[in-house]
């Protein structure tokens, strides 16, 4: 039984697992929403509101607790994106960074697509994005 097991494990090991939601997480910081599966949404939620909150806190402590979550080449670029202009939109508020809006089923699967965005963005920051439903 799994009682009190919080995580998903997604049919992934403990490896592929973390790098998984760390791009996942680089994604929707640089473009700001994203569209993934409706389970992968739900994982990537804590993760990137807990670096959120490391943002807040504006200090290198807190610099190197994001760079220890992201991996990958941009990681520098990444947290002084979350630092200067995704943190600052936030500083009042406890939590809740993000939103999880249901949207299609993916043609060729079946499965539950979702956009997971952040709330409390400014019209000219959101970079548009297509719906997988309505790519050819």
């Amino acid at each position: 039984m799994r009682h009190q097991k919080k995580s998903r494990k997604l049919n992934r090991t403990a490896s592929h697992r973390k790098a998984l939601l760390s791009n996942l997480a680089a994604s929707l910081i640089l473009n700001s929403r994203i569209f993934t599966t409706d389970p992968k949404a739900k994982e990537l939620r804590p993760f990137v509101e807990r670096l959120v909150t490391y943002a807040k806190l504006g200090t290198v402590h807190g610099r190197r607790l994001i760079l220890k979550k992201i991996k990958g080449n941009h990681k520098k670029e990444i947290a002084n994106k979350l630092i200067h202009d995704i943190a600052p939109n936030y500083k009042d508020r406890n939590g809740g960074y993000t939103r999880i809006i249901k949207t299609t089923n993916r043609k060729n699967d079946n499965a539950l697509v979702s956009l997971i965005e952040f709330v409390d963005l400014k019209v000219d920051e959101v970079v548009e994005t297509v719906s997988p439903s309505e790519e050819k």
